[in-house]
């Protein structure tokens, strides 16, 4: 083993994450040749998991560590978004079957491979929106690594943008019951600037029913909702007020 092999192996091993992912462009950018790279895929330190993408070899792929190395390395800035935002913020009613999800907000056109591989702890699940210019976001401590993660005020708004195909109007409604603690300013923010009339008009329903006290801190005359209706599902119940039709089981729920 020579020593320039085994001085930036070290500093390779220093340099990565546990559990996370390597990125070749990054990795060249470090001083690492194609020719010394390879040679850690042949020699076993390294195992490749798609083109350009490697591991530490016996690693178990966390999909937030891995995340935060994609960002870094990659100088991207793909964020935790919808409920499992809400649920590093301590909210949480959706469960899903199987394996844990995280969802993840990209402005890419095309989600990389590596996502879609089957050896994460959680299943990457992307979405693309332009709901808002500005997100409203925070830099959160996970896993010993920093990421970038969708205010809980967003994060409930994507889940609104995300139904029907992904969450159901009523368990959003029970996420909703413990939104409490959301700040007014940023609920004025976003409601003012999103562009998707369905999510506010939604949101501004579920709030008044649920009748938290920062609900009656918004200035409502300056959130535009339109005027065409829109309907949630079909056969359910039509709100004049917000002009929707939504799920009869939500307008009954007491």
């Amino acid at each position: 083993m020579s020593l320039e092999f085994q001085s930036k192996l070290n500093q390779l091993l220093v340099l990565g994450k546990k559990n996370g992912l390597f990125f070749s462009d990054w990795l060249k950018k470090k001083g690492y040749s194609d020719q010394l790279i390879r040679k850690y895929r042949q020699s076993g330190w390294l195992s490749s998991l798609d083109k350009g993408v490697m591991y530490r070899t016996g690693d178990k792929l966390s999909a937030i560590v891995s995340l935060a190395c994609y960002n870094e390395q990659l100088e991207k800035e793909v964020r935790i978004a919808a409920h499992s935002a809400l649920e590093l913020f301590g909210f949480n009613h959706y469960v899903p079957m199987g394996k844990p999800i995280l969802m993840i907000a990209c402005s890419c056109s095309i989600v990389p491979k590596w996502m879609s591989k089957d050896c994460f702890d959680r299943t990457f699940k992307v979405f693309s929106t332009k709901m808002i210019e500005i997100p409203q976001t925070s830099n959160i401590n996970i896993e010993g690594v920093n990421l970038l993660v969708s205010s809980p005020e967003q994060a409930f708004m994507e889940c609104l943008l995300l139904a029907k195909d992904q969450y159901n109007y009523m368990d959003l409604y029970y996420i909703m019951e413990q939104l409490t603690s959301l700040r007014a300013d940023v609920v004025q923010i976003l409601l003012e600037n999103i562009k998707n009339q369905r999510v506010k008009r939604i949101f501004l329903y579920m709030a008044e029913k649920a009748g938290h006290y920062w609900f009656d801190m918004l200035d409502i005359n300056k959130i535009n909702i339109g005027t065409s209706k829109l309907q949630l599902v079909k056969n359910g119940i039509y709100v004049n007020k917000y002009k929707i039709t939504i799920p009869k089981e939500l307008n009954d729920y007491e």
